[in-house]
């Protein structure tokens, strides 16, 4: 039910990468649209950093359903050109350094959202503008650490960019056990503000231990009866759940999908504000969460691992759409405990 994809109000057009020298590595790719079996780990060429880019050696990626949707040819906003690498979550360590680069040196632990015009997560070896990239969070591992980017970004820009919720406000949150929405609810409370969530009755104490001051079982239980006039609400879902949220916010509340904006119309209405969101790259926001991580206020949660080579199991799996947080990649394994 939960489709966790931010919404995406422009046309994009994927930037290929340059290579160097002949060099190759190994990265899951798409030749074509298909279903996630169209996913093969193969030679690709190796990357070269160009001025204000840094080379950065994957430790570990992470799925998030709008990698399998792109692998479907499901976002018709996107230009995509093959072979195409995929994957948007990074965290790994520094290479290289193209020109003009003086606030990372190699062997560096960062971490970053490869937005969707470059993609390349699921590899070896990426490039990325040294300007979205941020120091990882140090007690975390690199699974742990790419589960964040693009899935705790999404929550921050919603919640306080766009809805600008503040300590002392309420927010509902739906999914709040999904990707984005385990981030969400964490953010939400830690700004202080009370906390509604939705999730399947099987994950409503993960929920619970979260954060959220009230939980509600979508399946069993009707969000608009047991929450009345919220200041915000994040959408994740769209279709009539969104038009039900509506009727629980108050006068002047908000609210932010990554799913769809809202009608204008219904909003102006009602006497609402709303807004769709595109999620941008932020290394300012990424440095405030990896400070959250590190201070114990935030929690990334994995639920699954796989290694690169069995990436096209991690997109099927993000497809059945039950996944608790995150499902990661690690491209380099983990040392064992």
């Amino acid at each position: 039910m939960f489709a966790l994809v931010p919404f995406l109000s422009s046309v994009l057009a994927f930037v290929p990468f340059q290579s160097t020298n002949g060099a190759t590595m190994k990265a899951a790719r798409i030749a074509s649209f298909g279903a996630p079996d169209a996913v093969k780990v193969e030679d690709a060429p190796k990357p070269a950093p160009k001025a204000g880019e840094l080379l950065v050696r994957v430790h570990a990626s992470a799925v998030n359903p709008v990698d399998w949707k792109i692998v479907q040819g499901l976002i018709p906003s996107l230009k995509q050109s093959f072979p195409y690498t995929v994957g948007c979550d990074v965290s790994g360590v520094v290479e290289a350094l193209g020109a003009d680069v003086a606030s990372f040196q190699a062997g560096d632990e960062v971490y970053a959202y490869a937005n969707l015009m470059r993609g390349g997560a699921f590899a070896e070896y990426v490039v990325l503008p040294a300007s979205d990239v941020a120091k990882k969070p140090k007690s975390i591992d690199h699974a742990h650490a790419a589960a964040i980017p693009l899935a705790a970004l999404t929550a921050w820009q919603a919640l306080f960019d766009a809805a600008k919720l503040e300590a002392g406000q309420s927010v509902l949150v739906h999914a709040g056990a999904g990707g984005v929405g385990h981030f969400a609810v964490q953010l939400a409370k830690w700004k202080g503000a009370q906390v509604y969530a939705t999730a399947s009755k099987e994950k409503l104490a993960f929920v619970k231990e979260l954060g959220a001051d009230v939980v509600i079982d979508y399946q069993a239980q009707k969000f608009e009866e047991l929450v009345k006039d919220v200041d915000v609400v994040f959408d994740m879902v769209g279709g009539e759940t969104q038009t039900r949220s509506l009727g629980v916010l108050k006068k002047g509340g908000f609210l932010v999908s990554i799913v769809g904006p809202p009608s204008a119309k219904e909003l102006e209405a009602r006497g609402l504000r709303g807004a769709g969101m595109l999620l941008k790259p932020n290394a300012a926001q990424l440095k405030e969460l990896a400070t959250l991580v590190d201070q114990g206020k935030v929690k990334p949660h994995v639920s699954a691992t796989f290694p690169l080579a069995d990436a096209a199991k991690a997109l099927a799996l993000s497809k059945e759409g039950h996944t608790v947080g995150k499902i990661a990649i690690e491209v380099v394994p983990a040392p064992k405990k």
